[in-house]
């Protein structure tokens, strides 16, 4: 599909055309640790995926640390926790960054991150990222994405909670404000989010509806999700990655391990591959076995003017003889000479 929508991330162009990019989200599934971060990133690039993903803000510059009831997570993983004892958690520090830019260098894998405030657009910038990803919760913040779509790189929007007029503002105010392009990423903002709100046939939906490519962020437990939202078009997978569960972490519950997400690599592509284009005619690995294909045989010896029926013709593989719709055109009618059992059966053998 050379036509399609595509952006380009450090050279790899994404779109309908092209194999889907696979995003391997490290979060705040790092604990705390920078070495526990650099292994992750080690580990992450062993998988094959296309980039891997941190998150850039701090408790301060995300939220604020205020005793109210709005403050507090209500339901769900992280019930009863506050917003900023969360992110204080899960933040992957500024000082960090140059480390992890560098270890994913030293690894030929792309990194690049969600930027949640203006001092991260900036020093994501400083390091050369060469994207910027926008949460589901910053997709109504129009400041915020300008401010990255001024750097002149890519931007992919996660559009959980996001109406289509939220979808389309924030896809209009990156372009106008300069990128290069855009992804959107249809996305459940529940974590975990359950199989059966995951509603991917909204992939294929946003494709028609915008003029970019589309994408899923999946936050389900395993990969049925993300392999299904490629066979209805999706261009960009962005799934959560951890090294063990058990190692417990923000997002853990809901992570692939890197056995599980080196088989997602492979099936997302895989997957693709398998859809290739719409086609009825004969491939070149199907010639061989043409020959295989039912056709109509004698069955049983007949004598020269012997009449042709069901107890001497029969359909059967292989395919030299006849195609079985001449079936009743043959039947009564006399033979021309004397036919043996198992030969195929042929227009002047029939009177």
């Amino acid at each position: 599909m050379p036509d399609a929508p595509h952006i380009e991330i450090a050279g790899r162009r994404i779109g309908a055309g092209y194999s889907p990019y696979v995003i391997c989200e490290l979060s705040g599934n790092h604990n705390g640790s920078l070495e526990r971060a650099l292994t992750m990133i080690d580990a992450a690039a062993a998988t094959g995926c296309d980039a891997i993903k941190i998150q850039t803000y701090t408790a301060d510059t995300i939220t604020m640390d205020v005793d109210r009831p709005e403050f507090k997570i209500h339901g769900g993983l992280w019930d009863g926790r506050s917003l900023y004892e969360l992110y204080q958690e899960a933040q992957t520090p500024y000082e960090w960054h140059a480390a992890l830019f560098a270890r994913a260098a030293e690894r030929g894998v792309t990194l690049f991150s969600s930027p949640f405030d203006e001092s991260a657009v900036d020093l994501l910038d400083s390091l050369g990222a060469p994207a910027f990803k926008i949460a589901s919760f910053e997709a109504v913040d129009l400041p915020l994405i300008a401010y990255a779509a001024a750097r002149g790189k890519p931007l992919i929007i996660s559009t959980g909670m996001a109406n289509l007029a939220e979808m389309a503002a924030a896809r209009d105010t990156a372009l106008a404000a300069g990128a290069p392009g855009v992804v959107l990423l249809h996305c459940v903002s529940s974590y975990p989010a359950a199989l059966e709100d995951a509603n991917v046939r909204t992939v294929a939906d946003m494709a028609a509806r915008f003029a970019c490519p589309i994408g899923l962020s999946d936050h389900t437990h395993g990969a049925a999700a993300s392999i299904a939202a490629i066979a209805l078009g999706a261009c960009v997978i962005e799934k959560h990655f951890t090294l063990a569960r058990s190692d417990g972490g923000p997002d853990a519950a809901f992570s692939l391990e890197p056995a599980e997400f080196t088989g997602l690599v492979r099936d997302c592509k895989d997957a693709w591959t398998a859809l290739g284009v719409a086609h009825y005619d004969l491939l070149g690995s199907e010639k061989a076995n043409r020959q295989f294909r039912r056709s109509l045989y004698v069955s049983a010896d007949v004598k020269t003017g012997d009449v042709l029926s069901r107890a001497n013709v029969r359909s059967i593989r292989p395919g030299n003889g006849l195609p079985p719709a001449e079936l009743k055109k043959v039947l009564g009618k006399p033979a021309t000479r004397d036919l043996k059992r198992g030969e195929p059966l042929a227009w002047d053998m029939v009177g």
